[in-house]
């Protein structure tokens, strides 16, 4: 119980922090805050042997657990990633400000002149798992956007999570803001994310970035405002008249490029009609490739295994894909619909009608024509980085980045102006 009641007491003591520098972030000029992420930068490339050291110890951790392969991918940094970090946080920094941006204005008959402008959320809590890197790019759109926020990493993810944190608060010290702005929970305790979730008073909404098991429990516990980030069980649907080419090239791009991302795909509907050319082409490929594909049906051959009922709506975040053939489009959508999460899916067609049928008839976040699903990503949009891919329908949706951590106020200006 006087563990519970400290973690109780440290959260309680972030949220007040949290807010009180939420209070004047609005106001800063968007060029302080963006030298605040340009300092951040330089901070993490000067820091790189020290973040590749501690995530040395978060890998240990990690082969100790027994993550498989692919989540020990989400979790490694080398030199190279590290480059990315600080790429992202330049390109978030030289992102145009949002906080104040017109949104739209009009002048009404009664004289008044009215304007609906970006404002920030406030605080915002970010609970994520493995990849060390959503640290600075949560902090990163969180400032940019003009809000506050407090990071709960994961458990595996610990030690380079508070090397790459330390950057970001010496970016903020060197342009003269409340290093409270960006804040990381010091502990593993699980305890903490039950406390964030009931934060009302500190935390204006909560973005979770994870697997199923976490945003379950989110979306189960939290009393605070939620952007919902769902597994991403990614289709790619290869039409009759696809180009064969183009979908050797983006199947297994889609697939194998790193498997442990939400934008990987992982299961593939083949129409019928090419099921035993291109479809048997393309699954021999990704066999070769190292891929455990789990088929049904007419696409079964050497190499693959028998697909169960348990394979369909599922996310492997691993080197195995599930495919079946069907009878077109419909059977397509239909299926995606049963199955899917609502993040990305994908047609491979060179026929423009069926590709415009395949965005109408289906709702997902994110819809592809002829591209790799591994472009799922803020980054790829050209936001410089993301808190991740929103799958609700509400405020948020697809990447998630500075523009999406605004709200909006209206400013209304009359000239002594009444109301008849």
């Amino acid at each position: 119980m006087k563990d519970q009641d400290q973690t109780h007491s440290m959260m309680m003591d972030l949220g007040q922090r949290a807010r009180a520098a939420a209070s004047g972030l609005a106001s800063i000029p968007g060029e302080v805050r963006a030298a605040a992420l340009l300092a951040a930068a330089d901070a993490v490339w000067a820091q790189r042997d020290k973040i590749i050291a501690a995530n040395a110890e978060d890998m240990d951790f990690g082969r100790n657990k027994g993550l498989s392969d692919a989540m020990m991918d989400r979790l490694m940094l080398d030199e190279a990633r590290v480059q990315g970090i600080v790429d992202g946080l330049r390109a978030v920094a030289g992102q145009a400000d949002p906080v104040g941006a017109v949104l739209a204005e009009w002048d009404m008959p009664s004289g008044l002149h009215i304007q609906r402008v970006r404002t920030p959320l406030g605080v915002i809590g970010v609970i994520y798992e493995s990849r060390p890197n959503v640290t600075a790019d949560a902090g990163a759109l969180c400032l940019k956007a003009g809000n506050a926020v407090i990071l709960r990493g994961g458990s595996e993810s610990f030690h380079s999570s508070q090397a790459i944190h330390a950057c970001l608060v010496e970016g903020l010290r060197s342009a003269g803001l409340p290093e409270d702005a960006i804040q990381l929970v010091p502990t593993r305790d699980r305890a903490a994310v039950s406390e964030m979730l009931t934060m009302t008073d500190s935390i204006d909404v909560i973005v979770p970035r994870g697997g199923k098991g976490l945003v379950g429990l989110v979306q189960r516990e939290a009393r605070v405002p939620v952007f919902a980030h769902l597994e991403g069980i990614v289709h790619i649907y290869i039409d009759k008249a696809a180009d064969p080419q183009k979908t050797f090239d983006v199947v297994l791009n889609a697939k194998t490029r790193r498997t442990g991302i939400c934008g990987a795909a992982e299961c593939l509907l083949i129409h019928q009609d090419v099921a035993e050319t291109l479809g048997r082409d393309v699954i021999d490929m990704l066999v070769k490739a190292g891929v455990e594909v789990r088929t049904e049906g007419s696409l079964a051959q050497n190499g693959t295994t028998q697909a169960g009922d348990e394979d369909w709506g599922r996310e492997y975040l691993d080197m195995i894909i599930a495919a079946k053939p069907v009878s077109g489009l419909d059977e397509a959508i239909a299926h995606i619909r049963r199955y899917g999460s609502n993040h990305t899916d994908c047609i491979l067609t060179e026929d423009r009608t069926a590709a415009q049928a395949f965005f109408a008839g289906l709702d997902s976040a994110i819809l592809m024509h002829n591209a790799s699903t591994q472009f799922a990503d803020g980054g790829e949009f050209g936001m410089g980085a993301e808190i991740g891919i929103a799958t609700g329908k509400m405020h948020a949706r697809g990447p998630v980045g500075a523009d999406q951590l605004t709200s909006f106020k209206y400013l209304v200006t009359g000239d002594g102006t009444v109301r008849g």
